[in-house]
């Protein structure tokens, strides 16, 4: 009944946003399929606001902090596996070892991951994914894309989805039951992790999708780069600053955070495991 009841909630958002979608007849330079682009966000937008947030709410209010915080470091311990794969993929050794150190030094002290002692030793955390990968080896970002549920994302960076599947140590899970059920907990812990950064977005962007666009193709710039390079300029809401990896950015004329976009959850962060023929996937940090 409860499912059921979920299921109505996301197709009439779907049917709002579909009916309110106002066609683009001339794109944003840059930006060519910015009509779709603006639909898919608005419906991301009214599941994550019918579906999502209040799941994300509930788990706040009953969960208390230090459990989820040892949730999210949970899901990170495992998302340092293929972080660790990708930062040696592209050479990068001392990052790639301090990578494998990190999932080493918490599985062992850190009860499986459920406390970050590495970052107390001074571990850094990186971020990494085979579309950051292909980056790094000169693939160019291509046109801007929002997916379905994923939210933002480019042309390259959902070619790497693939491979990010088959990446992700929780695909491997059995039963799949199990991989599920940790999905499903990574799901609503990361989307209240952004509960406070949604609600900035909401208060200071004029165009929320304007500003999520710039702010994702920047961040993902910075994390190629490491802060030099250029994304590109629509002309449209200011990029945030990220004077640190992994920091909550800032802007001259908004603030709030790329990452807490109104998108359901941020793009190119989740595999689902063993997803069936056809169903979108996710992946996990």
């Amino acid at each position: 009944m409860q499912a059921m009841g979920m299921r109505r909630a996301v197709m009439s958002a779907c049917a709002v946003a579909l009916t309110g979608c106002v066609t683009v007849t001339t794109p944003t330079k840059g930006d060519p399929f910015e009509s779709y682009n603006r639909t898919m966000f608005t419906i991301n937008d009214k599941i994550d606001q019918y579906v999502l947030k209040p799941v994300a709410n509930g788990y706040v209010f009953v969960v208390p902090e230090p459990v989820r915080n040892s949730v999210t470091n949970f899901f990170s311990n495992i998302g340092d596996v293929y972080i660790a794969a990708n930062n040696l993929l592209k050479l990068r050794i001392a990052d790639g070892v301090s990578d494998i150190m990190r999932v080493a030094i918490n599985t062992l002290f850190g009860v499986g991951g459920l406390f970050d002692v590495a970052t107390i030793a001074k571990l850094p955390k990186h971020a990494g994914d085979f579309g950051l990968t292909l980056g790094h080896y000169g693939v160019p970002f291509g046109p801007y894309v929002v997916l379905p549920l994923l939210g933002p994302s480019t042309v390259r960076d959902t070619s790497g989805l693939v491979v990010d599947y088959f990446g992700n140590p929780l695909t491997y899970v059995s039963p799949a039951s199990v991989s599920w059920a940790l999905y499903g907990v990574n799901l609503v812990n990361t989307r209240a992790n952004l509960l406070g950064a949604t609600d900035v977005l909401a208060d200071a962007a004029l165009d929320k999708y304007s500003f999520v666009r710039n702010a994702y193709l920047q961040r993902r710039q910075y994390l190629i780069s490491g802060g030099e390079g250029e994304t590109p300029d629509y002309g449209e809401a200011p990029l945030p600053n990220y004077s640190e990896e992994g920091a909550v950015p800032t802007a001259s004329a908004s603030a709030a955070p790329a990452s807490g976009s109104a998108n359901t959850v941020p793009g190119n962060q989740y595999v689902p495991p063993r997803a069936p023929p056809g169903f979108p996937s996710f992946r996990l940090r």
